[in-house]
């Protein structure tokens, strides 16, 4: 049964029962954590890291902060137990230069040789450092330019400490970062700012000298934040593991001589939004992609660890999305992204990546909300924020000491993916994604199009696969069920987390509860501990203990 919602878009009203596929082999899973899970996760893991240029517009300013930006922030702290850390950089952080005569907080021009997306020619003045008061329990992460070479980068670096440090005072700061995806620096062109001749050593060399500037600064203007306790970096941001700095190399090269790196820091993306071939099937909604493209994040983790490289600092994903280059329409902004945002987080928490944030920015395709209106996007929630919902609530903790940890639960098929969530050793969830793509503007839930239509196809009964879970008999007689769903996964409205909008049209962002979406479901368990769920092609689907 569909009904109307908001804007002509439409939501399912219950769960279908048109069964495609008997139920899966019966899938084991632990009542106490197993050698197989995950380390435990950072609290919060679901968190976010913002274009330095956009910030502004996310964040406002001390006269006009952006009370959308701080509900959809306050729903992920209240689903997780901890408001997610911001990250303030990309790649407008080493083109950013401070000006201290400048009367608004940024400005920028755009050069669409280099980019349509975000400006290329960037100033900053005093009152970009407000943004940093608006978003009460937030911790954030500043980044400093470290592509700027010469006088002029130390000169900025100097000058623009002392506003940082006094912004973040009182609890805000989570860690500074000296530049952003150093291992492009003398490779993208036609925009390249160091020579070719530079090697792991040498960015190790101007890493610390520039952390060392830091810290010198700190101890003259906040000298709080220069301890060993607080001063803590994000490092090395770099955009892959094999671009043209070695990560292990660089561990190798003293990255961490002086004790400052608090997290491990590396950047990812599923694919980029030009190449050819990139589609919701076989990129996004393929849980083989994602973990090809997890796993060598993982390799080197383990990697540092063996060699005794990063021992004590977790491994984090700084920034990550799904499609380089902003995202692409119809792709990176559809219901299928959302399911995509669920496997991938929740596949990283499994592998031991205690962390990710998420990368946004104005007027990109893959954001999971756009913070104000402009001439290109409409103010609003986009459907990754519900994946990252659905992926806050499976990670739920009820307080800072406990310890999350994620198990994979391979199934047979690259259509789907399923987690084992524990909290402090005892199973609590379990998550269920149907990654097989279900487009409601055409009757083909095989289809390979990513093209969007006005309104639905007169297609058959969505698709139900069916899923066989066996856990200890003696764990829960009943359990509860929460869904991600949708019209399907070309969808880009109409889509809710257990029954709640977190439409900016309804509340500015706030949960609201829509009438016409089934909620409060229960699942029997067997004598023998089998529980058995359905869940419609193209939705997610979490089970509570």
């Amino acid at each position: 049964m569909f009904l109307d919602l908001l804007l002509g878009a439409t939501i399912v009203a219950a769960v279908p029962t048109n069964v495609e596929r008997d139920a899966s082999p019966i899938i084991a899973v632990s009542g106490r954590v197993p050698q197989t899970a995950g380390a435990a996760i950072l609290n919060p893991f679901v968190s976010f890291s913002i274009e330095f240029s956009s910030f502004p517009d996310f964040a406002g300013n001390s006269s006009l902060p952006n009370k959308f930006s701080k509900s959809l922030l306050d729903n992920l702290g209240k689903l997780q137990g901890g408001k997610p850390h911001i990250r303030v950089g990309g790649n407008t952080q080493d083109l950013a230069l401070y000006d201290p005569d400048l009367k608004t907080g940024i400005q920028g021009t755009y050069v669409p040789a280099v980019s349509e997306d975000y400006p290329s020619i960037i100033s900053y003045g005093p009152s970009y450092f407000e943004s940093y008061s608006t978003l009460p329990g937030v911790k954030f992460s500043h980044g400093f330019n470290m592509g700027k070479n010469g006088t002029a980068g130390m000169d900025n670096l100097i000058a623009t400490v002392p506003l940082a440090c006094k912004a973040l005072k009182n609890g805000k700061l989570a860690y500074w970062e000296i530049g952003n995806e150093p291992d492009l620096f003398k490779t993208t062109r036609p925009n390249s700012v160091r020579p070719t001749s530079w090697t792991e050593s040498d960015y190790v060399t101007e890493w610390l000298a520039k952390a060392q500037v830091i810290k010198r600064q700190l101890k003259k203007s906040c000298p709080e934040m220069a301890t060993d306790a607080e001063y803590k970096y994000l490092a090395p941001s770099f955009a892959g593991t094999k671009n043209s700095l070695d990560p292990l190399k660089t561990w190798q090269s003293g990255l961490d001589t002086d004790h400052n790196v608090g997290l491990n820091s590396m950047h990812n993306y599923i694919g980029g939004a030009d190449q050819p071939g990139v589609t919701l099937r076989h990129t996004l909604m393929n849980h083989t992609s994602t973990t090809h493209s997890v796993d060598q994040h993982a390799k080197l983790s383990q990697e540092l660890n063996t060699q005794g490289l990063t021992k004590d600092i977790p491994y984090i994903l700084g920034e990550t999305n799904s499609l380089y280059h902003q995202g692409k329409p119809g792709l990176s902004n559809s219901f299928g992204a959302a399911l995509w945002v669920v496997d991938f987080n929740l596949y990283c928490a499994s592998q031991s990546i205690q962390r990710t944030h998420m990368h946004q920015g104005t007027d990109y395709r893959y954001a999971s909300w756009q913070p104000v209106q402009t001439n290109k996007t409409t103010i609003g929630t986009k459907a990754p924020y519900y994946g990252n919902a659905m992926v806050a609530a499976m990670l739920k903790s009820n307080k800072e000491s406990d310890d999350v940890q994620v198990v994979n639960l391979p199934l047979s098929e690259e259509t789907e993916a399923a987690y084992a969530a524990y909290v402090n050793g005892h199973l609590a969830r379990i998550a269920v994604v149907n990654l097989q793509e279900y487009n409601y503007t055409t009757s083909d839930s095989d289809s390979d199009s990513d093209s969007l239509s006005d309104s639905p196809s007169d297609s058959t009964q969505r698709p139900v696969a069916k899923y066989s879970f066996q856990i200890p008999a003696t764990l829960a007689k009943s359990l509860s069920v929460q869904r991600l769903i949708a019209n399907g996964s070309d969808a880009i409205t109409g889509i809710t987390w257990d029954g709640w909008s977190y439409n900016y049209e309804l509340q500015g962002g706030k949960p609201v509860r829509q009438s016409n979406v089934t909620i409060g479901e229960s699942l029997s368990v067997s004598k023998k501990g089998m529980i058995e769920i359905e869940v419609p092609y193209s939705s997610g689907a979490m089970i509570n203990l």
